[in-house]
Formats: structure tokens, C-alpha cells, sequence
């Protein structure tokens, strides 16, 4: 039988610390939650390997996938996410991303459209006692508009198109992380909104599967 409490902390040693992961309660998220519930029983030996993780589900290209550890441990530290803050999981699949933000923010809605994926992540989190995250089925790209404006916002994958649509929803002062691109362009790019401009900047490369509905339109030819 696999040893996951052993894993665990191998990833969070092997791949988040060195990565520029200081936030302690970040860290403590992830040597705590076991990420293996959040897999299909056949998946779960996988858990803790630096790779995105198959959890499947349609999408746009292929399968779904929760990203690579370190990727995520990246992405929510540059949220900078604060106890009180109101957070939007966009692309939550089964839940894990969600569970990990639950730990970090006052409330969590995690957002995802594959109906068995959405099932999967509601019992997965009630398995963990993520007792302050709400799963929400809806198209990602329109994110969630019932529950806005949020403090802070995480995509689970790769956009083609910048998510300006999703930045709108963002409160003065919020925050949203995404991977840009495709390819070994592609970069974790961090927006803001202040005072109704958004900005971006990028804040380390990266890559994963894009997101439904992120796709880019594919460009005429002649």
C-alpha cells in the first residue's frame, strides 16, 4: 500500500519549497490535504508526482487535469490570498485546488462545468471537511457572477484569450492568476484591478492544458 503521508511530504519538500513557496500556511495546506482523494481510485499512485495529474472530463483538446503541485503552490502564493478574502476557483475539476484555497481564505466557490467532475469535487470536499467551499456548476468562461466581486481568482489551467470577461468580477484591489499561452511560451500571468484598470504582468513560465472555453477562435486562412 502507498505510503501518501510519505509523499506528501516529499512533494511539498522536493517541489514546493524550492520553488519559492514561503507562505507557511500554503504550505501546511498542502502536507496536510490528501491529494489523493482527489483522483479516480485508479489515478491516486500519481497523486504526488510533479506532473498534471489525468482526472478526466471532456474539455477543449483532451482530458482534464489538476496541475502540476508546484505549478499550483505558485500560483495561489502570487494571490497573496488573505483570511478574510472572498476567492473564485475557476476550472476546480474534482476539488483539490479549492481545498488547498479553503484553508487560506474565509470563503471558496469553486467553479466547474463537466457535471461528473462537479459531483466528484462535492463529495471529495465534504470528505476533507472543506466546510467554507461552495461548487457551483456553470460555464468557466462566465465565471460566477451571482457570488462576485471576489478578492481573488484562480484559473486551473491555460487561456488563449486574456480573461477580461473574468477580471470584471475581481473587487478594487483583486487579484486574478491564469497561465497564458500554450507551448513553451506560454507564462503564470498575474492581473489586478485598481480602480477599474486592469493590469498584468507575467511571474514564471509554464504550461498546461487550456481551460473549455479559453481556446482562441482559430485564425482564417485563405
Amino acid at each position: 500500500m502507498a505510503d501518501f503521508a510519505t509523499m506528501r511530504r516529499m512533494m511539498v519538500d522536493g517541489q514546493v519549497r524550492p520553488s519559492d513557496v514561503t507562505d507557511p500556511r500554503l504550505i501546511d495546506a498542502m502536507l496536510d490535504i490528501p491529494r489523493e482523494h482527489f483522483l479516480p481510485a485508479g489515478k491516486a499512485a500519481l497523486a504526488y508526482f510533479d506532473l498534471d495529474a489525468p482526472v478526466g472530463g471532456p474539455g477543449e483538446g483532451g482530458g482534464r487535469r489538476l496541475l502540476k503541485p508546484m505549478v499550483l503552490a505558485k500560483m495561489i502564493h502570487a494571490l497573496e490570498i488573505q483570511g478574510s478574502d472572498h476567492v473564485l476557483d475557476v476550472g476546480c475539476m474534482t476539488g483539490y485546488s479549492s481545498a488547498v484555497l479553503g484553508r487560506l481564505a474565509g470563503s471558496v466557490v469553486a467553479l466547474e462545468e463537466d457535471t461528473r467532475l462537479a459531483s466528484d469535487a462535492r463529495a471529495a470536499l465534504t470528505l476533507v471537511g472543506a466546510a467554507n467551499v461552495k461548487v457551483v456548476q456553470g460555464r468557466l468562461s462566465d465565471g460566477c457572477r451571482a457570488d462576485a466581486p471576489y478578492d481573488a481568482i484562480l484559473l486551473n489551467g491555460a487561456v488563449e484569450i486574456p480573461p477580461e470577461g473574468l477580471c470584471r468580477q475581481l473587487r478594487d484591489g483583486g487579484r486574478l492568476v491564469c497561465i497564458q499561452g500554450h507551448g513553451p511560451a506560454a507564462k503564470a500571468v498575474l492581473y489586478s484591478r485598481n480602480s477599474g484598470d486592469i493590469g498584468a504582468r507575467p511571474i514564471f513560465d509554464a504550461t498546461a492544458p487550456v481551460l473549455p472555453g479559453f481556446v482562441a477562435p482559430a485564425a482564417f486562412v485563405f
